[in-house]
């Protein structure tokens, strides 16, 4: 675990990660309590606690993109998926793990 530390890359898969678990839970578990259930406020509790994973995101892409020299492509790729529901975890696989190695 420490190991995710040590890197911008560590960091980056890190809270990539627990954003897309946060995403996740936002849209499958939070939005149908909202629509079907009546209860709003457990949106904008993971919504508010989602956003800052997602700033924090964000902010570790660019940091990553400036530590490993990244080109504008990866970044803005890895900012994208972002967006799409299980797209951390595809973007992990696809362009960070690998270059763990």
């Amino acid at each position: 675990m420490l190991t995710f530390f040590s890197s911008a890359l560590g960091r980056l898969r890190l809270i990539a990660f627990i954003e897309g678990v946060s995403f996740l839970v936002l849209l499958f578990i939070t939005m149908p309590l909202k629509y079907m259930y009546g209860y709003p406020q457990a949106v904008r509790t993971v919504g508010s606690i989602h956003g800052l994973l997602f700033v924090t995101y964000v902010l570790m892409v660019f940091q990553a993109k400036i530590e490993r020299n990244w080109d504008a492509r990866k970044a803005g790729q890895l900012l994208l998926i972002s967006l799409i529901p299980f797209g951390n975890f595809y973007a992990d696989k696809k362009w960070l793990a690998p270059e763990d190695h």
